[in-house]
């Protein structure tokens, strides 16, 4: 009998932010992959298949992992700074959380389409996030990557120099899962 439902944390893979540099001295910025330490995930299960996601991101759970690129290399005190300000780009003490509810999951390609509403910073939008899925060796790889705007959210992009270099408008948000068998459900049939 499959799960009804899944509950899913940090401990089964990683959720991750990467940010490129835009303006007239982008070259001087780094690009950055920061991961999202605190999340929580349910999965909803109709029968054998997924029908409902609901995602919530702890906003200071985030931590600086790298940069690359920029006039030289990214420093433990560079990152320190990098994640206060991003804290406050993001008003974390306003909006602690960041959460994507879907409650329309459709099988596309190798894994589904999952349509609902993401909340950052207090607004809500309509998102759309496709997930691949593969089984191997009794477990499961989920991984999907989606791209998110500042401006979508009324997020305050962080810049230098009088705007001559900021983080670009766009971020890629990337998720990378391996799920045992223990979770309690196999692997999901499409039809």
């Amino acid at each position: 009998m499959t799960a009804t439902q899944w509950q899913l944390d940090a401990s089964d893979g990683q959720l991750l932010v990467h940010t490129d540099v835009a303006g007239r001295a982008s070259k001087m910025g780094h690009r950055l992959t920061i991961a999202m330490e605190r999340w929580q995930a349910r999965v909803s299960w109709s029968g054998e298949s997924p029908s409902g996601v609901d995602l919530v991101v702890e906003v200071d759970s985030l931590r600086v992992l790298q940069g690359e690129g920029g006039v030289t290399p990214l420093t433990p005190p560079e990152k320190t700074l990098i994640r206060s300000n991003a804290l406050k780009c993001l008003a974390a003490d306003k909006h602690r959380l960041i959460r994507f509810v879907c409650d329309d999951v459709e099988p596309a390609g190798d894994g589904y389409q999952l349509s609902g509403t993401l909340e950052i910073n207090g607004r809500r939008k309509p998102h759309v996030i496709t997930v691949r899925v593969a089984h191997e060796d009794g477990s499961w790889r989920v991984s999907g990557d989606t791209t998110v705007r500042h401006s979508d959210f009324g997020v305050r992009r962080y810049s230098m120099l009088m705007g001559a270099m900021q983080v670009a408008d766009e971020v890629t948000v990337s998720l990378s899962l391996s799920l045992s068998a223990s979770i309690g459900a196999d692997p999901p049939h499409r039809g």
